[in-house]
């Protein structure tokens, strides 16, 4: 069983806790005048986000999200929104290049990269699609997203990994921009990507779940 992470001291400082948030919170959130925002359909992560944040609550509904590449088509899913209210999303923005109110972002997110585990992995668990290729006997890992600075900034962090992670260019998709980690990389991507994050809590269980049992399979 994971522990429960604490606050750390600072939001804006480079701890594995505000890596983590701050890249779930590029991936799929917002930062607007007096409140940062984040989603997630996990109700563990949404809890740990909300400790980490110092959040008092967690919202939950039932939404009709579209699938990545293809709009038309839509699944039911729970999502829990956890929000911040108070300076820290102009902070952030200043700090980070995150998009504020709005405009487009720089995703200034160096000061972080001592954690770049963690906050990568709050990316792939923000933008990121698994999925197991049963023709192919793959796994399946491609980020999508509405912004395409977003997804160049992840693609300069799997530049830096201490494991091979070649990726094609980004290519629009219906809901922005998409593109895919090389298939016979994901497995040896995604352990390290969840190493040692029993320990930390910092994880959503059911992304973990579904990408380690992609791996399984076809290991």
């Amino acid at each position: 069983m994971s522990i429960e992470t604490g606050p750390p001291g600072d939001m804006l400082a480079a701890h594995p806790e505000t890596a983590y948030f701050w890249g779930r919170v590029a991936a799929d959130g917002e930062c607007d005048d007096g409140c940062v925002t984040v989603r997630t359909s996990d109700e563990t992560a949404a809890r740990r986000l909300a400790t980490i944040a110092g959040a008092d609550a967690t919202d939950r509904r039932i939404i009709e999200r579209p699938y990545a590449h293809d709009t038309s088509i839509t699944r039911q899913e729970e999502q829990y929104t956890v929000q911040v209210v108070g300076p820290l999303a102009e902070r952030a923005s200043g700090a980070l290049g995150l998009p504020f109110d709005g405009e487009s972002g720089g995703y200034r997110l160096d000061p972080l990269a001592d954690h770049d585990r963690q906050l990568l992995r709050g990316l792939v668990e923000g933008c990121a699609t698994v999925c197991f290729k049963s023709d192919d006997d793959a796994v399946g890992l491609s980020f999508v997203h509405a912004d395409r600075g977003l997804l160049g900034t992840v693609q300069s962090l799997l530049d830096d990994l201490p494991v091979a992670a070649p990726y094609d260019e980004p290519s629009e998709a219906s809901s922005g921009y998409w593109f895919g980690v090389d298939d016979d990389a994901v497995p040896t991507v995604g352990e390290w990507l969840y190493e040692g994050s029993e320990s930390t809590g910092l994880f959503a269980p059911s992304r973990r779940r579904k990408l380690r049992k992609s791996i399984e399979r076809v290991r």
